[in-house]
């Protein structure tokens, strides 16, 4: 009997079959294989669905999320991301590969949008690492964070199907994504966390009959803006604050001392792209100086309407002087008095001041650093505006005195219930952004030149210890001024923000100015 199997040759061995996935399985060279695609398909899919939302993202929130609404959402959005590439990708990998494509498209995507937050990305001081963080440090939280949950929860939906990938998680694995899960919910609580002002109480802790105490917002010349409204009488004078920057919020110092709203209905604006109305900021194009000083007069029109009064007082801080001089220039029919504290005049004669002192100072102190960064970037104006911290830098040394409090500083007083969670990052944000945007255009701005006359009461504050690149310009200013009357105030053992650092002797000088101008209500 013959060998059969002798003739038949050696049987055929049969390849192993390939799978699919990525967590140390080996994938198909076919797009799909036992009803999965294929680890190359997988990639691409993840890669369109994460540069998709980068794209989305882009489109909707180039700045990334401003309130509470965008940051939920695109929470929500960048965790469905990460679960639908997690699922497709089928491995770990997934919480890196989706991220970096989705941040890589939105970086793209998003060229050209102005401001020192969203601009190139820079280390190299503590104001450039400020604007990193909040710019892009508090996106990446809030958007990164669910993401990455995602995908590992996609991975963990893939392996339960028993469609390849990895093992299911350990007990340490799940532990990490409770951890990050957590974290989630904390951000979202945090950025639903809903703005508030107290109401203006009596001596028994009960609201003030006749008061007011709201937060409200109203469109602007077509954006919205915010106004704190805050007095024990409605029927009080009304007065307007303008805050500094260009960029700066003042809500949370207005709220240091309720001085004020005892005699006046006192409304706090956030002018465009500036904390609350951090929004407004866009476009960028219409980010001038004439732009805010419209909307201060149309700000002004709203609130003689509803308060029915003839005219308000309007008062600046720094930079607010700027576009209220301009304001109660082009109608001082709309207002009783203006009041400028810590006055600017001249932008570019003040900061050539700064700069002669900031490299004195460097020259006497032997801070060679200084100096040496002093003399490469030259006198001002610059174009890079974070040059301008340099100079400013050296105000505290140079006019240092015993009662500075820095608790008064904008920086500072953002942290009140005023202001929600997204708020503080665009308080933040607009004192970079808009200032970039703005103080370029103010370099050829002398109200010497432009605003030789106003026809309503003027008062300048001035601290005692404020700088001379200041005092000097504001006291040019001042005495060439044509007013009907004209007061200079200097109060004592305060700088730049004298109003918040000295408040009793700033609302007692608003309670003189009441009297002195009763003639133009």
């Amino acid at each position: 009997m013959s060998d059969t199997r002798a003739a038949e040759g050696p049987k055929r061995q049969r390849r192993p079959q390939a799978t699919s996935g990525v967590g140390g399985s080996s994938p198909s060279a076919r797009g799909v294989r036992d009803g999965q695609p294929s680890i190359t398909v997988s990639v691409v899919l993840a890669v369109l669905v994460a540069g998709g939302a980068g794209l989305i993202a882009a489109w909707a929130t180039p700045r990334g999320p401003l309130n509470a609404g965008e940051v939920l959402w695109s929470m929500l959005g960048a965790l469905t991301v990460g679960v639908l590439a997690g699922a497709l990708l089928r491995s770990r990998w997934s919480m890196l590969l989706t991220p970096v494509v989705f941040l890589t498209v939105f970086e793209v995507a998003r060229l050209g949008t102005a401001g020192a937050t969203v601009d190139e990305i820079r280390l190299d001081s503590l104001i450039a690492v400020l604007g990193f963080l909040a710019g892009r440090g508090v996106h990446g939280l809030l958007v990164l964070v669910p993401m990455i949950l995602g995908c590992r929860l996609g991975v963990e939906v893939a392996a339960r199907r028993g469609t390849g990938g990895p093992t299911r998680m350990t007990r340490w694995g799940w532990s990490g994504v409770l951890l990050a899960g957590v974290t989630v919910l904390v951000l979202a609580a945090l950025a639903a966390r809903p703005a508030s002002t107290a109401p203006v109480l009596d001596a028994t802790g009960e609201p003030v009959e006749g008061s007011i105490a709201e937060l409200v917002t109203v469109s602007v010349n077509g954006s919205d803006q915010t106004l704190m409204i805050r007095g024990s009488d409605v029927e009080d004078p009304v007065l307007l604050h303008l805050a500094g920057g260009p960029g700066g919020t003042d809500l949370g110092a207005m709220r240091l001392d309720p001085s004020l709203e005892e005699d006046f209905v006192v409304v706090t604006w956030d002018q465009p792209g500036t904390g609350k109305s951090y929004s407004a900021i866009d476009p960028v194009e219409d980010m001038t100086l004439q732009r805010v000083v419209d909307d201060t007069l149309e700000v002004t029109e709203h609130l003689r309407e509803r308060f029915a009064q003839d005219r308000i007082i309007l008062t600046g801080q720094s930079w607010g002087t700027l576009p209220g001089v301009l304001a109660v220039q082009q109608h001082p029919e709309r207002y009783r008095a203006f009041v400028g504290t810590g006055q600017m005049v001249d932008l570019r004669e003040t900061d050539q001041i700064f700069y002669d002192e900031s490299l004195e100072l460097a020259s006497a102190t032997e801070d060679e650093e200084l100096e040496a960064q002093l003399i490469a970037q030259g006198p001002p104006p610059y174009s890079d505006m974070l040059d301008y911290t340099a100079i400013v830098g050296t105000e505290r040394t140079i006019y240092s005195y015993p009662e500075f409090d820095g608790s008064t500083e904008m920086t500072a007083t953002i942290w009140v219930p005023e202001n929600t969670f997204m708020d503080q990052v665009n308080a933040i944000r607009g004192l970079l952004d808009t200032y970039s945007l703005l103080y370029p255009q103010l370099q050829d701005v002398d109200l010497r030149d432009e605003a030789p006359r106003l026809d309503v009461p003027v008062y300048v504050v001035m601290g005692e210890h404020e700088a001379r690149g200041r005092v000097e310009p504001a006291r040019e200013w001042f005495e060439q001024l044509e007013a009907p009357a004209k007061t200079w105030v200097e109060l004592p053992a305060s700088s730049h923000r004298a109003s918040f650092e000295r408040p009793d002797d700033y609302a007692a000088l608003l309670r003189q100015v009441l009297t002195e101008t009763a003639t133009y209500r």
